[in-house]
């Protein structure tokens, strides 16, 4: 989305349809925002997510503020997400997608009140297909243009971004068991993330894992399977959408992955905006630095909120913890 390319093919969008089309330099603000962040998590042993940066901070924040000022009311953005208002309440409420195999409300949870006020998701109702079969009819000339499924501005692998980026803030240590036996060694910390298996250089008579990074010691831990699930996790930097704070215990479906399915669980209130997510059933390879996102329990179309994972409590073998504060 952030190559020259994209600007033209929105360009020649808005030129089809008689509308104006500007171009805004957010080279500065994505960098501080979203790439810096991003790297820095690296760094720190965890596994980040750019795009809730992006969205919460840039387009509907500072976007929609610079939109407010051309006399703009809404912002209206491709997100397969969906808008409403609670009856009962009045509130702005965030829902899943039509499309569940391309819903990104998992990217949003972070958004405010006013932020959804002033949202408009036209294509959340769709799905792709019926997306693309519009944009045909209306000869739209992006009708057929590949998606993309990567970071915006990560080409190849992120690995190598890193080298490029901050290369030299890289040091090389030593991989573990989680025995405390070394078992082979490494050339940073940034370039390995929970629950990997290739590319360790480690031979064994059955399958290892990361089940654990710390950077202070420029270490990477490895376990087998059972040593990567968890039931209880901790999650800080909560925000609920309703804007309200966390009255816990409260019955949820969450998940700490994008791609992966929302299931029941328990969100209890902990310290300042910290708490502690316990599931059913344990989960693979929860990785600090992710998204945990909860979903109404009754209503499982409804986002409820969201949190950074700041680490979890493994069924056995090694605690992953971030480096982030615990009043995060």
């Amino acid at each position: 989305c952030c190559s020259p390319a994209a600007a033209d093919d929105a360009r020649a969008v808005a030129d089809h349809l008689g509308i104006p089309h500007y171009v805004l330099n957010y080279e500065a603000e994505f960098d501080r925002e979203v790439i810096r962040p991003f790297v820095d998590a690296y760094l720190k042993g965890e596994t980040p997510n750019p795009c809730l940066a992006c969205n919460s901070r840039l387009k509907f924040g500072s976007l929609r503020l610079r939109a407010t000022g051309w006399g703009a009311a809404r912002i209206a953005t491709g997100h397969y997400a969906r808008v409403d208002r609670d009856p009962a309440t009045g509130r702005y409420r965030l829902r899943r997608g039509a499309d569940r195999l391309k819903d990104q409300s998992y990217f949003l949870y972070e958004l405010t009140q006013e932020q959804l006020a002033a949202t408009l998701f036209p294509v959340g109702h769709l799905r792709k297909e019926d997306t693309r079969r519009m944009a045909r009819e209306l000869g739209l000339p992006v009708a057929e243009k590949k998606e993309s499924q990567e970071i915006c501005f990560v080409s190849g692998d992120y690995r190598e971004y890193l080298k490029q980026r901050v290369g030299e803030a890289i040091r090389p240590g030593i991989i573990r068991d989680t025995s405390g036996a070394v078992r082979g060694h490494h050339q940073g910390v940034p370039y390995f993330t929970i629950g990997q298996r290739r590319g360790l250089g480690i031979n064994n008579p059955s399958s290892l894992y990361v089940v654990a990074l710390d950077a202070a010691r420029c270490e990477v831990v490895v376990g087998d399977a059972r040593e990567l699930h968890t039931r209880e996790v901790e999650v800080g930097g909560v925000h609920l959408v309703s804007g309200e704070p966390v009255a816990g215990p409260i019955r949820v479906l969450a998940k700490v992955r994008y791609a992966q399915a929302a299931t029941p669980a328990t969100v209890d209130s902990m310290a300042g905006s910290r708490v502690r997510l316990c599931f059913d059933e344990p989960q693979r390879a929860v990785a600090p630095g992710q998204a945990a996102v909860f979903y109404d329990a009754e209503d499982s179309e409804v986002v409820l909120g969201g949190g950074t994972i700041l680490g979890c409590t493994p069924e056995t073998g090694t605690p992953l913890r971030s480096s982030l504060p615990e009043t995060a």
